[in-house]
C-alpha cells in the first residue's frame, strides 16, 4: 500500500507478560501443577496403570504381526498335510491381534477418562481457590490490576494450567512407557537393527519439541496482535464520527494495516515452523525405515533373520511414530502451562496487604465513638500524601459533614474507616480500639458504607437491598426502602421487590440506583454510617426526604456525610473542610459561613441563583 505507516503516537500499544515463556520458571510451575494432580492419587494411579497396560498391549502387536508373517510363510511352504495346522495357527494369531487391539483401545480410553477427570478436578480446585483469593486481596491490589486481566487469568490461564495434566503429564508418561519398552525389546532382539530403527527418535523428537515450544510462543504473539487489531477496530467504530469529521480514514486504514500485516507475518512463521518440523519427522522416519529394510533385507536373504522378525522391527517403528508426534503437543502444553501457570500462581501466592493482625479480636463497641487521631495516608511509600494530620471525632447520635474540592481526600477517609486501606500514620479508633487490631469481619459488620458508585447485582431488587443480610425479612427490606425513598417506586412495579434490575442496575435510573444503594447500607443496622456523596444523582426534593428519613434511622449512630452539595450536610453537628488532604476549616454550618473562608465561598457559589450569576458577569 502507498498509505503512510502510522507513527508510534497513533498506534495502540499492548503489553502482555503472557506473550513470554520464562523457561527458568518452567520446572517450578510444572511441578506445582503436577503436585495438584497428585492430590488424587487413586485416580492418577489408575490412569498410569491403564497407560502401562495399553503400552504392554501395544507392544504385543509387533511380535504377533511378526509371528503371523512367519506363519503365513510356513502356510505357503507347507504341504497339504500341514496346511490345516498352519492355517489354524494363523487364525489364532489373528484373533490375538484383534484381542490385543481391543484391550489397547479400552485401556487407552480409560487412561484418557481418568486423566480428564483429574484434570477437571484440579481445574475446579484452582478455580475456587482463585476466586477466593480475589475476595481476600486488598483494595490496593484491585486498584493496580485491571479486572479484564484478572478474568483472563481465572479463565484462559487457569485452563492452560489445567490441560497440562492431560496433554502434558499423561502424554509424557504414555510416551516414556511405550518408548522405553519398545527400545528395550528392539535392542535386546538385535542391537544394530534396534539402533537403526530408533535413529529417527532423537532427530524427530528435537524437531517436534522445538516446534511445540515455538508454536506456543508465536501463538501468544499472534493473540497479542489480534487483541491490538480488536482494540483498534473497537476504538475506530466508537469514534467513527470523529474519524469522518476529521477525514482520518487514510490514517486509520494505515494503522489497521500495520497491525494486520504484523499478525500475518507471525501466522506465516507458524506455518513455516509446523511444516519444517513435520518434514524433519517424515525424512528421519522414512530414512530410518529405509535403512532398516536394507540392512534387515540383507539378513533375511542371508538366512540370519526371518521375514517375520523384520516385520516385527518395522511394526515397532510404525507403533512409535504416533507417540513421537505427541512430543510437539507435550512441549506446547508445557510452554502454555508455564506462561499461564506463572500468571495464575502470581495471584494465588499474594498475601493480602490488609488482613487480620495476629491475635486480632472482634470489635467490642460500647459508646460507638469513631475517632481519627492525626491520620496520614499515602497509597504507596514513595507517593504523595493524600491525607495529612487529619483529626476529628464523631460520637453516637452525632453527624459529621466532610466537604472539600475534588482530590482533597474525602473518599479516602470513607475508605479508611472500614479499613479498605491502612493509614500511613496516626490511628483510627472505635471506642478506643485501633481498627488495625480488630478482625476485619467484625469491623465491616459495624461500619456501613454507602458509596457514590451504586453498583447493583443482576438480581431482584429485594436481593440487592438485603445483600448485606440475606436473612433479612420483608419488613426490614421494605423499611430500608422507605428510608431511602424508593419503596413507592418499587411497589408500583409489576413484580415489586422481585423485579430484576438488570446488569449493573440498567433497568433503573441513576437516582433510583443510589437510593437502592442507600437502602442496602441501612438494612444491616451498622453502628457507624458513612455516606460518600451517595445522593449526588438524586434531585433536591427527594434528597431532602431521604435526609430526613436517614436522620431518624441513624439517630443513635455515628454518621459521616461526605458531599459536594452543601445542602446534603448543612444540618450536620460538625463540618470539616478538607483542602489538599489537610483540615482547612471546621465548625458548624453557621460558624463556617460567618468565618468567610473556603466553606463560605463554596456556600455562596452554590446558593447564588443563575440570574445573579449572569448579572455579575454582565457587570464585570
Amino acid at each position: 500500500m502507498s498509505e503512510p505507516r502510522p507513527s508510534p503516537r497513533g498506534a495502540r500499544s499492548f503489553d502482555s507478560t503472557a506473550a513470554r515463556v520464562d523457561v527458568s520458571k518452567m520446572p517450578r510451575v510444572l511441578q506445582r501443577i503436577t503436585a495438584r494432580a497428585l492430590r488424587y492419587p487413586g485416580r492418577m494411579a489408575l490412569a498410569i496403570g491403564c497407560s502401562l497396560g495399553a503400552a504392554v498391549a501395544s507392544l504385543t502387536l509387533p511380535r504377533l504381526f511378526g509371528q503371523g508373517v512367519d506363519q503365513a510363510g510356513a502356510l505357503l511352504n507347507a504341504g497339504a498335510a500341514h496346511a490345516g495346522e498352519a492355517q489354524g495357527a494363523l487364525w489364532g494369531t489373528a484373533l490375538l491381534v484383534i484381542a490385543a487391539t481391543v484391550i489397547r483401545g479400552v485401556l487407552t480410553m480409560m487412561t484418557g477418562y481418568q486423566a480428564e477427570y483429574v484434570s477437571q478436578r484440579v481445574g475446579y480446585d484452582l478455580r475456587l481457590q482463585y476466586f477466593q483469593q480475589l475476595q481476600r486481596l486488598s483494595f490496593g491490589f484491585h486498584d493496580r490490576i485491571h479486572s479484564g486481566d484478572l478474568v483472563t487469568r481465572g479463565m484462559l490461564d487457569l485452563e492452560g494450567a489445567r490441560v497440562f495434566i492431560q496433554n502434558g503429564v499423561m502424554q509424557l508418561i504414555s510416551l516414556l512407557l511405550l518408548l522405553g519398552f519398545a527400545a528395550y525389546m528392539m535392542l535386546t532382539t538385535d542391537l544394530v537393527m534396534g539402533l537403526i530403527g530408533l535413529a529417527f527418535v532423537p532427530v524427530a523428537g528435537f524437531a517436534l519439541g522445538r516446534m511445540g515450544f515455538l508454536l506456543r510462543v508465536t501463538w501468544l504473539r499472534v493473540q497479542e496482535l489480534m487483541a491490538v487489531l480488536t482494540l483498534t477496530m473497537e476504538e475506530n467504530l466508537q469514534g467513527i464520527r470523529v474519524v469522518r469529521a476529521f477525514a482520518g480514514k487514510r490514517f486509520e486504514m494505515a494503522k489497521f494495516d500495520a497491525a494486520s500485516k504484523e499478525a500475518l507475518d507471525f501466522s506465516y512463521k507458524r506455518i513455516t515452523l509446523r511444516f519444517r518440523a513435520v518434514s524433519v519427522m517424515s525424512v528421519s522416519f522414512y530414512g530410518s525405515m529405509g535403512l532398516l529394510l536394507w540392512y534387515g533385507g540383507h539378513k533375511v536373504v542371508g538366512g540370519a533373520m526371518s521375514v517375520g522378525k523384520l516385520t516385527e522391527f518395522l511394526t515397532y517403528m510404525t507403533l512409535l511414530q504416533t507417540p513421537i508426534r505427541q512430543i510437539a503437543m507435550i512441549f506446547n502444553a508445557a510452554a502454555r502451562a508455564t506462561s499461564s501457570g506463572a500468571r495464575l500462581f502470581e495471584v494465588l501466592d499474594l498475601e493480602p496487604e490488609i488482613a487480620d493482625a495476629p491475635g486480632a479480636k472482634p470489635l467490642a463497641p460500647s459508646a460507638g465513638t469513631l475517632r481519627f487521631d492525626n491520620v496520614d495516608f499515602a497509597f504507596d511509600a514513595a507517593g504523595k500524601q493524600v491525607l495529612k494530620d487529619v483529626s476529628f471525632e464523631v460520637r453516637a447520635g452525632q453527624t459529621l459533614g466532610i466537604v472539600g474540592p475534588p482530590g482533597s481526600g474525602k473518599s479516602t477517609i470513607a475508605n479508611l474507616i472500614p479499613r479498605f486501606y491502612d493509614v500511613s500514620g496516626g490511628a483510627i479508633t472505635i471506642d478506643g480500639q485501633d481498627i488495625r487490631e480488630v478482625t476485619l469481619a467484625s469491623l465491616r459488620e459495624y461500619v456501613g458504607l454507602v458509596q457514590q458508585e451504586s453498583f447493583l447485582f443482576d438480581a431482584s431488587i429485594g436481593h440487592n437491598v438485603a445483600y448485606a443480610d440475606p436473612w433479612a425479612d420483608d419488613a426490614r427490606i421494605e423499611g430500608a426502602a422507605r428510608t431511602a425513598q424508593i419503596h413507592d417506586h418499587v411497589a408500583g412495579l409489576p413484580e415489586a421487590y422481585e423485579t430484576r434490575v438488570g446488569e449493573r442496575g440498567v433497568a433503573l435510573s441513576g437516582g433510583q440506583r443510589q437510593r437502592l444503594s442507600i437502602a442496602r447500607g441501612v438494612v444491616p443496622g451498622p453502628g457507624v454510617m458513612v455516606f460518600d456523596d451517595s445522593t449526588a444523582a438524586i434531585d433536591a426534593v427527594t434528597e431532602r426526604r431521604v435526609r430526613d428519613a436517614l436522620a431518624q434511622a441513624t439517630a443513635t449512630k455515628a454518621t459521616i456525610i461526605i458531599a459536594h452539595r452543601l445542602s446534603s450536610l448543612m444540618h450536620a453537628d460538625h463540618i470539616v473542610v478538607l483542602d489538599d488532604g489537610a483540615v482547612a476549616e471546621r465548625g458548624t454550618h453557621a460558624e463556617l459561613v460567618r468565618a468567610g473562608g473556603v466553606y463560605a465561598d463554596l456556600y455562596e457559589l452554590q446558593t447564588r441563583s443563575d440570574a445573579e450569576a449572569v448579572l455579575d458577569e454582565d457587570a464585570a
